[in-house]
């Protein structure tokens, strides 16, 4: 296989990853958060991470045995003797982009642990230490004076 056509199949995986991406920050910008779904997408990204960095270690090592270094610089040479210096250059900008779609999605799901966090500190607050005594039953009527039964 020719390196541009090794190139063309991880830019395919690629694809793959960036738009489980783009469905992930959907689904986390949406009011109600469907958790089947976005544990779904995870097991999806795992399986393109692991066939990109397979992919990519087949790369690394046919370029360390051309000759070429294992470095960026030599990755460039490599694709420039193999004349696919444009595919490579392609290629390493959506695999920035898809580095970008991750660290989003990175603080939107910060964004809803914080938000849920505060919610349980909140009620916790409200209900007191503990909400049930010895007997199983609740401690309080209501939360901090609201009835809960409204």
């Amino acid at each position: 296989m020719s390196l541009a056509q090794h190139i063309a199949r991880q830019r395919t995986y690629l694809e793959t990853l960036i738009a489980l991406l783009e469905t992930e920050r959907e689904s986390l910008a949406h009011g109600q958060v469907d958790g089947q779904r976005l544990s779904q997408l995870a097991k999806d990204k795992q399986q393109a991470i692991a066939q990109l960095e397979q992919l990519e270690s087949q790369r690394i090592s046919a370029q360390r045995k051309l000759g070429y270094g294992e470095g960026r610089l030599g990755a460039e040479r490599a694709a420039q003797d193999a004349g696919c210096a444009r595919d490579w250059q392609a290629f390493r900008e959506r695999a920035q982009h898809a580095k970008q779609l991750n660290q989003l999605n990175g603080v939107l799901v910060g964004s809803r642990l914080t938000q849920n966090q505060r919610i349980l500190d909140f009620l916790n607050e409200a209900a007191g230490k503990s909400l049930y005594g010895p007997d199983g039953q609740s401690r309080r009527r209501g939360f901090g004076g609201v009835a809960s039964s409204a």
